[in-house]
């Protein structure tokens, strides 16, 4: 799944010629592209979609779609350990646990 996630920018440079960011997800931070929105503000509430900024949002708006998302498991879905993830689906060992079998 690819969703757009509300975030509070923590901090802002300029990396290379290009305007960066650290986003904060509800405790999971990760670098954004801000180039979209560079008026953008530490601690300003935006929108990302794939590593970009893409609209900003008001603090209401954007802590209430973090709960949602964190209720209905989407945070853990979309920032938590890939690997490990596929492997369950798949019923395979967990390429983490050194090849010991998923049990569930």
């Amino acid at each position: 799944m690819c969703l757009a996630i509300p975030g509070r920018i923590v901090s802002i440079e300029e990396r290379d010629g290009t305007l960066m960011s650290v986003v904060d997800f509800g405790g999971v931070r990760k670098d954004v592209c801000l180039q979209y929105l560079p008026d953008a503000e530490v601690g300003h509430y935006v929108v990302v979609h794939v590593g970009f900024a893409i609209q900003r949002l008001d603090e209401e708006s954007a802590t209430r779609t973090l709960a949602e998302f964190e209720h209905l498991g989407v945070l853990a879905e979309e920032f938590g350990d890939g690997f490990e993830a596929a492997a369950r689906q798949a019923g395979a060992a967990d390429p983490a646990r050194n090849g010991s079998e998923v049990t569930s």
